[in-house]
């Protein structure tokens, strides 16, 4: 690491030892508060108790921090400290740490956003520790505590895009659960659609004749889907189930439903994916004489950007605390999940680390859930808190790392728009196919 140039490096050690010190103090009332999250599953956009037991955290529990609930939507909240240190004419700097706390349908927090938000929250309590402990912090510091609702499904984070509510924010720290620990993985850009398909109902033993077979449509489309796969670059995905398929055997089925995920590595692919998947469903329709209605989802996921400054601080960070990462090839190059971090990621210079609970059972299973929630998965969560703050730390404590990670941050863009309009101009298309070019969801 380099040498910070306004306080030297022993101070800036002992900053992060007083941060790691602060999570410690404060390691019974976050697990409190993990487990409070834990022990009440809420969906997307539904997530009142989790609203308000971090509220209540941000208010009660901890003190200094002036806090906004229902932070431009009715389930994220925004909590702030500071400014403080430096002159009082220069610069703040306004470092960003997220929680998430939006579970999955049936199997409650199986991809422990409970975890998320208990790391967000560590984070913040260490950092302030850390600034407050020093008579003259190098710069005007805010620290921003956003709470980002519905990330399993509509993307929370996007809605708080949209709206304005990361601006201001420098910097943005958060970390995901996984089963290994990893800096960065390369999550996908991923677009959802439902598509319905109208039919006739008739007796399907006396007169079928008369009926419009809006099953069959469904099923012909999935098949469609499951041929196509065949001709898709080797990192794509598409992937989804039959909703809905009639309600009885001998009536020809009326109405059917299928719902679909579609990933691509890049942003920029997921149009042709998307146009390709679009004749599967369409074709369905003409072949069986049904009438389809596509619905796309109100946001579409981005890839995250890698932010190389952040991720080797963060590395480097995490080994001083006893991170093994991982080395596995397939793992760090193998896009996974989705999460619509990667849209803010294009936004905001960020970090998205992955981490390990202590268990080996796979994300989006019961197993997981139980995990998310178990005393074992306390350690690991509070030294990837400590981790993100350390690195915050670094950034805040010298100016030229802060230049790297916004000309990191420039950089991955211009590189996404350059590939992006050297494919479309390359007659790389829907149905002109060239070379290659773990989330939450």
């Amino acid at each position: 690491m380099q040498t910070a140039d306004k306080c030297n490096q022993d101070q800036l050690q002992q900053c992060k030892q007083k941060a790691g010190c602060c999570i410690d103090s404060a390691k019974d009332t976050l697990f409190a508060l993990s487990k409070d999250i834990w022990s009440c599953p809420e969906l997307a956009y539904e997530e009142k108790q989790s609203h308000d037991i971090l509220v209540r955290f941000f208010t009660e529990t901890e003190k200094g921090w002036s806090v906004e609930s229902h932070y431009k939507l009715d389930t994220a909240f925004r909590a702030t400290w500071g400014p403080t240190g430096g002159n009082a004419g220069g610069d703040t700097l306004n470092i960003g740490f997220l929680c998430e706390y939006d579970a999955l349908p049936g199997i409650g927090h199986a991809c422990g956003h409970n975890l998320i938000a208990e790391v967000g929250a560590a984070a913040a309590v260490g950092i302030k520790g850390a600034l407050e402990a020093l008579v003259d912090p190098p710069v005007r510091v805010t620290v921003t505590v956003i709470g980002t609702p519905a990330e399993e499904e509509g993307g929370g984070k996007i809605d708080l895009i949209e709206a304005g509510g990361f601006e201001g924010l420098d910097l943005v720290f958060m970390a995901h659960p996984s089963q290994e620990d990893a800096a960065y993985l390369p999550d996908m850009a991923e677009d959802d659609v439902t598509v319905k398909y109208y039919g006739k109902a008739s007796h399907a033993a006396a007169y079928p004749w008369e009926g419009i077979n809006a099953l069959d449509a469904a099923v012909l489309a999935y098949n469609n889907l499951s041929v196509l796969r065949q001709q898709l670059k080797p990192d794509w995905r598409l992937h989804g189930i039959i909703k809905h398929g009639g309600v009885k055997p001998n009536i020809i089925p009326a109405f059917s439903e299928l719902d679909f995920y579609l990933r691509t590595p890049q942003r920029r692919d997921l149009p042709f994916l998307r146009e390709k998947a679009e004749q599967c469903f369409r074709s369905a329709a003409m072949a069986t004489g049904c009438r389809v209605e596509l619905q796309y989802g109100p946001h579409e996921y981005h890839n995250i950007l890698l932010n190389k400054t952040l991720t080797r601080l963060y590395e480097e960070n995490g080994k001083t605390l006893g991170i093994e990462f991982t080395t596995d090839e397939q793992v760090l190059n193998t896009p996974s999940g989705s999460t619509d971090f990667g849209n803010l990621s294009f936004v905001v210079p960020g970090i998205h680390p992955y981490f390990y609970i202590g268990s080996e059972a796979l994300n989006h299973t019961e197993e997981y859930t139980a995990a998310a929630g178990s005393d074992k998965a306390q350690f690991f969560t509070l030294r990837t808190a400590k981790t993100l703050v350390m690195t915050a730390l670094d950034v805040l404590f010298n100016p030229e790392l802060l230049k790297q990670v916004k000309e990191d941050f420039r950089l991955s863009k211009l590189k996404e728009e350059c590939d992006r309009r050297r494919e479309n101009g390359s007659g790389t298309g829907p149905g002109q196919w060239g070379g290659a070019a773990s989330a939450s969801r």
